[in-house]
């Protein structure tokens, strides 16, 4: 089975900050390369879970240089220029590729609800002015706006640019809606959920954009492959011991989770900047107790 071109795990990495709450580049460099060592082939950069929202332009353009410059020419470099102005998706998705990332992730715009007119309207401006592989990101429960399957494939066949999807529309059927009438060669659909990873390959699904990766990269590398592989008891045993760690680390809004547990590990990130605020003591305790079965602490 040949890799999709953007490999079968992505993380969308967290931001680092330091104690004011400003960017920490030295740990965001640190990070980059945990995560390309851990067994992530691609990683996206200023997605929700690096806290795009409360990122200004100057740091998302800064995080993209700052990792395309540590681990470019060992993993694919995505950048989250997704945004509900289609003119802003295209201005910084432009600077975006000027810096040499590898490829672009648009999110549904937010707020707005476009129509599935719209949609379609936005994407394919977004394409006329890029050159670079893009990734649609559907996720409902964040946007207000699901993009039908009819919708993507249209997108796909009028542009042939988007090469994947990322769905976390959390509805395995929509998944595979997406899949069957989506009909451009090399087209990879991924997981937006850690959880629904097996349940997606089962169904065609390439890999997973993944959270968890921060903390059992290698695990999840080596349940897509004893799943491609034919191994599926053990990568269904490898699922069910992870499942509770896929859980916990959305026990209160992301990425506030996953930053407390790579602090646990010893790995500082800092804290979620507002309006986000960090886990509670007893969600802490809770996270620390996954970590330490996990013997990942």
């Amino acid at each position: 089975m040949s890799m999709p071109f953007f490999g079968k795990v992505m993380t969308a990495m967290i931001t680092p900050f330091d104690k004011n709450g400003a960017i920490d580049l030295k740990q965001t460099k640190a990070l980059a390369r945990k995560l390309v060592d851990e067994g992530t082939d691609a990683i996206l950069v200023t997605g929700t879970t690096g806290e795009s929202p409360t990122l200004s332009h100057e740091e998302d353009l800064l995080l993209y240089a700052t990792v395309l410059d540590e681990v470019g020419d060992r993993a694919k470099v995505i950048a989250g220029t997704g945004s509900n102005s289609t003119a802003t998706s295209i201005k910084y998705t432009k600077m975006a590729e000027q810096i040499g990332v590898h490829g672009a992730m648009i999110v549904v715009p937010y707020y707005n609800k476009p129509s599935q007119d719209g949609l379609f309207a936005h994407y394919s401006k977004i394409a006329e002015n890029t050159d670079l592989p893009l990734i649609i990101y559907n996720i409902p429960g964040r946007t207000g706006m699901n993009m039908l399957p009819e919708t993507v494939a249209k997108i796909v066949a009028a542009n042939p640019q988007y090469i994947a999807i990322k769905e976390a529309s959390g509805d395995i059927d929509q998944m595979k809606e997406v899949i069957n009438v989506v009909k451009q060669d090399g087209f990879s659909l991924y997981s937006g959920d850690d959880g629904l990873t097996l349940e997606a390959l089962k169904i065609g699904a390439k890999g997973v954009i993944s959270v968890a990766s921060h903390l059992v990269g290698k695990d999840i590398q080596q349940m897509i492959s004893e799943f491609e592989n034919g191994n599926f008891e053990k990568a269904e045993s490898i699922n069910a011991r992870l499942k509770e760690l896929f859980s916990i680390l959305f026990i209160t809004s992301n990425p506030a989770p996953v930053k407390a547990a790579l602090d646990m590990t010893g790995f500082s990130v800092n804290n979620v900047r507002l309006p986000l605020v960090a886990v509670n003591q007893q969600e802490a305790a809770q996270i620390k107790s996954v970590l330490q079965k996990l013997e990942i602490i």
